[in-house]
């Protein structure tokens, strides 16, 4: 079995009593305290996240926006600098090899936020992309061992972070912008340095937060700061409660290889008037209309439905799909789902049945994002 890696603050996990668990290939924390605890603490205080397993890449040169608008479905020529956007990037049938965040520093400079599972995927698909592409002046780094990164989330965010970056004004970063700044250290010879610092107003919650990429040094202090501010560390089960609440999908779960962006209702992030990987393909799903679709669920009794369950045409054994990811809902009390079902049974209010082992339960179609997001416009 190959030897799970670990992040900078792997150490700082065990002291807290941490519950670890093999994930992407990383040792990282679970939970804490406990998943609810911690979901609360985002909601309604804040909590920091150690999401250093996430890949970067960055893409430079003349042809960098034409390169990146190539393999990605959203539209960075339309970016200002400092300006971040959501997409995928999908492959020649229109499934999904990854989303991802891109952060345009200039037209000249891209950098690439991939999932920490999709790491080595992602970089083989975008240098066998570089391989085809025709521009000349394009070059591609890949700088996952470079970063580590925190995310810190919940309404006291920015009040806990702007303690910790006195000269910076957070307050000016709008919702899906980022800073670069400076964080000073002292190298091996004594000499004072200072280390890069991105910080955005990014998160994967559905509440106003932060995601700040740094070396390892600073993420360490950073880290101890904040918890020390009264933040609460949190681990990857409440980011999974937290994102499923506000409707994210999870690659693996509402995306893949075999499910398009717009089967999993991110159309809005997909621009079919620009040519891309996969583009004529998502454009004749559109045209033509989609066969299946993600949709929320809300289940009826008190079954709570999980990955993979499968979801059954009203009064019958057909089987219409399968849930992507369920819970019992921590801030709203309700069982409730993201599944992927045939388009004919997925209009708001329709009715369906979701089989939990020997069982059927009855279920309604409902928005998939059950809790409204507190984001800075």
């Amino acid at each position: 079995m190959e030897e799970l890696k670990t992040t900078c603050l792997h150490g700082q996990h065990k002291a807290l009593g941490a519950k670890m668990s093999p994930f992407a290939g990383f040792d990282m924390p679970i939970e804490y305290e406990g998943i609810e605890a911690e979901h609360n603490a985002v909601r309604n205080h804040a909590g920091v996240f150690d999401v250093s397993h996430m890949g970067e890449v960055r893409i430079e040169g003349a042809d960098a926006t034409a390169f990146v608008n190539h393999i990605f479905t959203n539209d960075v020529a339309a970016l200002d600098d400092g300006q971040i956007a959501y997409g995928m990037l999908t492959n020649e049938n229109g499934g999904v090899v990854d989303d991802l965040l891109v952060y345009r520093v200039s037209d000249r400079e891209y950098f690439l936020v991939i999932n920490a599972a999709n790491i080595a995927k992602d970089e083989k698909w975008i240098l066998d992309q570089m391989e085809l592409f025709p521009g000349e002046d394009l070059s591609v780094s890949l700088e996952s061992e470079c970063w580590s990164e925190l995310a810190v989330q919940g309404p006291e965010a920015e009040a806990r972070l702007q303690e910790i970056f006195p000269d910076a004004d957070l307050k000016s970063i709008g919702f899906y912008r980022f800073v670069e700044l400076e964080a000073e250290a002292v190298d091996e010879d004594g000499e004072q340095i200072g280390l890069p610092v991105v910080i955005s107003r990014t998160g994967y919650t559905g509440e106003d937060g932060f995601e700040i990429y740094a070396d390892e040094a600073v993420i360490s202090e950073l880290w101890k700061l904040l918890l020390e501010s009264g933040v609460k560390p949190c681990g990857l089960g409440c980011r999974d409660t937290l994102r499923f609440e506000a409707g994210l999908p999870l690659y693996g779960d509402e995306l893949a290889d075999d499910i398009t962006p717009l089967e999993a209702g991110l159309g809005m992030f997909v621009k079919l008037d620009k040519n891309f990987v996969g583009r004529d393909i998502l454009a004749a799903q559109k045209s033509e209309g989609l066969r299946r679709k993600i949709v929320g669920l809300e289940v009826n009794g008190m079954a709570i439905p999980r990955h993979g369950y499968e979801i059954l045409a009203p009064g019958s054994e057909e089987v219409i799909g399968h849930v992507t990811t369920g819970y019992r809902s921590i801030s709203l009390g309700k069982n409730l789902a993201m599944a992927l079902i045939n388009a004919d049974h997925a209009a708001l209010g329709s009715e369906v049945l979701v089989r939990v082992r020997k069982k059927v339960f009855p279920a309604t179609v409902i928005k998939k994002r059950f809790y409204t997001p507190n984001y800075k416009k």
